[in-house]
C-alpha cells in the first residue's frame, strides 16, 4: 500500500483509560502520524457518533481522511497504520 500524499490528521475515537485505545495512540506516536482524539461516551448505547463512522459502537475507531478508511478494533488499526504509514509503506 502506498503512503498517502496528504497528511490530514486521523480522527481517533477513544475512551479515557482504555488499554486498546492506548495501543493505537502509541502506534500513531511511534509512526509520527498526526491525529486528533475524540473522547466518546463510556456508555455503549450512547456511542452513536462511532456507529455513524465505523458501523460499530466499539472503540478504538479511526477515520483516515487521507485514504478514506474507517475501521475499529485495535489490532486491525495497528496493522493498517503499519502498512499505510510505517516503513513498509511505499
Amino acid at each position: 500500500m502506498s503512503q498517502p500524499q496528504t497528511t490530514d490528521p486521523i480522527t481517533l475515537y477513544r475512551l479515557q483509560a482504555c488499554p486498546f485505545c492506548e495501543r493505537v495512540v502509541r502506534r500513531l506516536q511511534e509512526l509520527d502520524v498526526e491525529y486528533e482524539s475524540r473522547f466518546i461516551e463510556p456508555l455503549h448505547s450512547e456511542r452513536t457518533v462511532v456507529k455513524r463512522v465505523s458501523g460499530k459502537r466499539t472503540v478504538p475507531a479511526i477515520d483516515d481522511p487521507n485514504t478514506g478508511v474507517t475501521m475499529s478494533e485495535s489490532a486491525n488499526i495497528v496493522e493498517y497504520l503499519d502498512g499505510t504509514y510505517g516503513e513498509g509503506a511505499a
